[in-house]
């Protein structure tokens, strides 16, 4: 079952599975992963190859994980990356580890994942809708699309979107499409323009601090060697191709990208790459939107029963209201009628305080 569908599957199934009472005890709050990115001060080249001073002082992210976790083993190569920024550009560096390098497509906007592929997203106000899909095979071959909501909330797939002014580029640490060698790894090198995250002529202002919602997959196939080439490998009773590896920078928890609620978090920092570390801890509230997300699947699983959305939260068994998270207070309250709801949280001052909607948008309160 290829990925696409899988994802389909999976958001769907987010809306039709009855979730356990609010009332129950929830699991413990496990922070997405955290990247601080710093600035370059000189050009990067785009050949696939960290030759730059910069590359050279910039911090390897954790290696990546199975998309479920600790849920299952963890991957069987590694693969890690780096970023860097500039007033204008968003810069990526990936090394995956691959003793069998292969690819197939060439053709801009085909179904990359089809091959072995580095895929990114990207979120840059964190409501999780309105965010973009990156994805790129070892021939340098990229699909980018944009997404105007995730799939579970019947998102479509815009393809005609293109990452305007976006340079990649990948280098083979090995022999492409050579079975019988041994390879060691390939490297993928992008240079993302922040306009290419906007629209009708938004800027996308990027300062000491900014925070995005980003995460990176790898889809890994398992292959076989057949008359001299590489063949996804078969399932023995049924004859298709095993399903792909799912890795992953930040664990989502379950077999789903187009969760973006569950993405890492990239802090820009205004410094120089090579300074002195700093620390920038998610803010608090982020960890209280999980009770906006606990009365979004709640929500979807009383209208699956019932053909409407509960208009109180004692109607959900949600009857604890008030909670704290890095030790600020917020109260939950929601209203609602049979069509759409708005669940709210907020500190006394109303300094901190976020929302979510019927179709999983996440508003947040700036200040």
């Amino acid at each position: 079952m290829s990925q696409l569908i899988r994802h389909v599957i999976a958001g769907l199934g987010l809306a039709c599975l009855s979730l356990p009472s609010y009332a129950q005890k929830k699991a413990a709050y496990l922070a997405p992963r955290q990247y601080q990115v710093y600035q370059t001060t000189t050009p990067i080249k785009l050949d696939g190859k960290p030759d730059e001073a910069a590359w050279q002082k910039a911090e390897w992210s954790q290696d990546f994980t199975d998309i479920e976790g600790d849920k299952q083993p963890a991957p069987a190569m590694r693969t890690r990356l780096k970023m860097l920024w500039d007033q204008d550009h968003l810069y990526i560096l990936a090394e995956l580890e691959d003793a069998n390098i292969w690819a197939t497509l060439h053709q801009h906007d085909t179904i990359i994942y089809h091959d072995n592929d580095f895929e990114i997203f990207v979120d840059p106000d964190g409501d999780t809708h309105q965010y973009f899909e990156l994805e790129i095979n070892p021939f340098n071959t990229v699909m980018d699309l944009f997404m105007p909501k995730p799939y579970r909330e019947n998102g479509d797939a815009l393809m005609n979107w293109d990452a305007q002014g976006m340079r990649t580029a990948t280098h083979i640490d090995g022999t492409l499409n050579k079975p019988g060698d041994k390879d060691k790894k390939w490297t993928v090198e992008m240079s993302i323009p922040f306009s290419a995250f906007g629209f009708f002529n938004q800027h996308i202002r990027i300062k000491d601090s900014t925070m995005w919602r980003i995460n990176f997959s790898r889809v890994e196939w398992d292959t076989d060697i057949v008359n001299g080439k590489y063949v996804k490998r078969k399932d023995k009773t049924t004859g298709k191709p095993l399903p792909e590896h799912n890795w992953v920078w930040s664990p989502q928890g379950i077999i789903n990208m187009h969760a973006p609620e569950k993405w890492g978090y990239l802090f820009f920092v205004q410094k120089p790459v090579g300074s002195t570390p700093v620390k920038i801890a998610i803010p608090s509230i982020e960890e209280a939107k999980e009770n906006l997300w606990e009365v979004y699947h709640q929500q979807n699983a009383y209208r699956q029963s019932h053909g409407r959305y509960a208009t109180s939260l004692s109607d959900l068994g949600l009857t604890e209201t008030t909670f704290t998270a890095y030790g600020i207070t917020y109260t939950l309250s929601m209203e609602a009628i049979s069509g759409q709801f708005t669940a709210t949280i907020s500190d006394k001052t109303g300094m901190h305080k976020a929302s979510i909607d019927q179709e999983g948008k996440v508003t947040t309160q700036k200040h």
